[in-house]
């Protein structure tokens, strides 16, 4: 990993807790890592008043409290590169203090040092905060850098997410705007192009003639904790299918790319995801299933529903839970059926993503024992990252027995490997100006067009149903009959990677 040019990283809703829990702590560990530049600043901005004293005392609690293991004298020097200023977002008298407080700090980092705006707010203020800083004048360089990273969600439907894109492209060029999703920060999401395209194994066969169907499983145990308010506006298919997994089916369906420079594999990710058959009202009807988690008793403790969580609306059909089944018509992946399931409350926290081979033409050993599930390649995202080949061998003994057997990689197993966390990637990206894992404009529009007709559908038609689950399962019923043929069912993920079953007990 390059060490950056020298910068400044000012931090918009600096005293929120995306920037405690994640941003700060990031920064330390790539501090401690030596992959901060030489000069480097962090300017937190927020609406509440403090000091610098106080940010850098508020932020060392934060950091002791996320980071994985921390030096006090490495902490101290890290510290002192911290600064704060309290403004109104919506005053542009506030962000000409921001650029007199820049200008100050570029004795830290050189004259006319690069500067880094991260948009750490609620998503109402992404517009207002770009406007402004366009209108105090500090998009503008004459040596260097101006970068923005602006925070999911990207919009909340297909013409807001054009209106941010365009207030965003009338103050920032395209490659000057990093739309940052930390699910495309874990290392198996970028493992998926070094499997493929560094194997001659893989690569021939990931595809219509090899594949049955492709599985994507995101499941969170947590229900929507305090954020009942923002989520009973948004629900799974906003919070996570348009976003996340949307980006995650790109990144496993798309062509090789002429090279791995960002905008060739940008590009391969777009045709993806223009590619995505689009779905009518019947299409919703049939091959998409909602749910919201009901209250229910887990380990003998008693689990709110959805629906008694704070700032839910009692009456509420948001839905917690998303299973839909959807195509890619394309030459790579027609007639091959891909399958997302994504909620709340469910059994444990996992996201993976599972390519089903087709079966053997002849099952030549069913007349002797059962045949063995098909063929699976898992790629697990979180937690336990890592991959996994599920294949049938003979049990020792007399006779034709087949049982599935795993063959694995876990980058646990790497102990004398560093893995740097999601945003630790993402942000060290972002400063060496690599913007191959952040969403690109015409990208996050075309993951609009093919989620807002099933919004709309759901708006226009109040019969379409909201299945409730009790908290704890994998969801309703009817998501499993989407998976057709076969005999094929979902996987049903435990924690840790080469376990599966119905209720992962962990």
């Amino acid at each position: 990993m390059e060490k950056p040019q020298n910068c400044i990283i000012a931090i918009f809703g600096a005293s929120g807790d995306l920037t405690k829990r994640m941003l700060l702590p990031a920064l330390f560990e790539l501090y401690k890592q030596k992959l901060l530049p030489e000069k480097f600043a962090v300017l937190g901005i927020a609406r509440s008043e403090s000091s610098d004293d106080g940010f850098r005392k508020n932020m060392a609690e934060a950091i002791k409290s996320e980071a994985k293991t921390v030096d006090e004298k490495q902490l101290d020097e890290f510290l002192k590169k911290l600064y704060y200023l309290s403004i109104d977002f919506n005053s542009v008298d506030g962000f000409k203090s921001v650029a007199n407080r820049l200008e100050n700090l570029d004795n830290t980092c050189g004259k006319n040092c690069n500067y880094i705006f991260y948009l750490a707010t609620p998503p109402n203020m992404f517009e207002i905060i770009a406007g402004n800083i366009g209108k105090a004048g500090l998009n503008k360089a004459e040596h260097g850098y101006r970068r923005i990273v602006v925070e999911k969600p990207f919009g909340y439907d297909l013409e807001s997410a054009k209106v941010l894109n365009s207030k965003l492209h009338s103050v920032f060029q395209e490659d000057e705007i990093y739309r940052i999703d930390h699910y495309l920060g874990k290392e198996t999401v970028q493992n998926i192009f070094v499997t493929r395209f560094s194997n001659g194994i893989f690569e021939p066969i990931w595809n219509r003639n090899y594949v049955h169907h492709v599985e994507i499983t995101s499941a969170e145990s947590i229900g929507v904790e305090n954020r009942g308010g923002y989520y009973d506006g948004a629900g799974a298919l906003r919070d996570m299918v348009q976003n996340h997994l949307m980006q995650i089916v790109g990144f496993i369906a798309l062509e090789p790319p002429s090279s791995f420079e960002a905008n060739a594999i940008r590009n391969e990710q777009l045709k993806v995801l223009e590619s995505l058959r689009p779905m009518k009202e019947k299409d919703v009807e049939k091959n998409v299933i909602r749910g919201q988690y009901m209250a229910s008793t887990i380990k003998g403790e008693r689990v709110k529903g959805y629906r008694e969580e704070s700032q839910v609306n009692p009456d509420s059909r948001t839905a917690t839970f998303v299973a839909m089944k959807f195509y890619i018509d394309n030459w790579r992946w027609g007639g091959v059926p891909f399958y997302i399931k994504t909620g709340k409350r469910l059994p444990t926290r996992v996201t993976e993503a599972v390519i089903h081979f087709k079966p053997t033409p002849h099952a030549i050993f069913s007349r002797i024992k059962r045949e063995h599930p098909g063929n699976q390649f898992v790629i697990r995202i979180q937690p336990d990252e890592g991959i996994l080949l599920k294949f049938g061998m003979k049990v020792p003994g007399s006779g034709y027995e087949v049982q599935n057997v795993n063959m694995e990689f876990h980058y646990s197993d790497l102990s004398n490997v560093y893995i740097p966390e999601a945003y630790e990637r993402l942000l060290h990206d972002c400063m060496i100006g690599d913007a191959t894992l952040f969403a690109r404009a015409d990208a996050v529009e075309a993951a609009w067009e093919f989620v807002e007709p099933i919004q709309k559908v759901w708006e226009k038609n109040p019969k379409i149903k909201v299945y409730g689950y009790p908290a704890g399962t994998w969801g309703p019923d009817n998501a499993d009959d989407l998976i057709e043929g076969d005999g094929s069912t979902w996987r049903y993920p435990c924690k840790n990677l080469a376990d599966d079953g119905i209720y992962c007990e962990l």
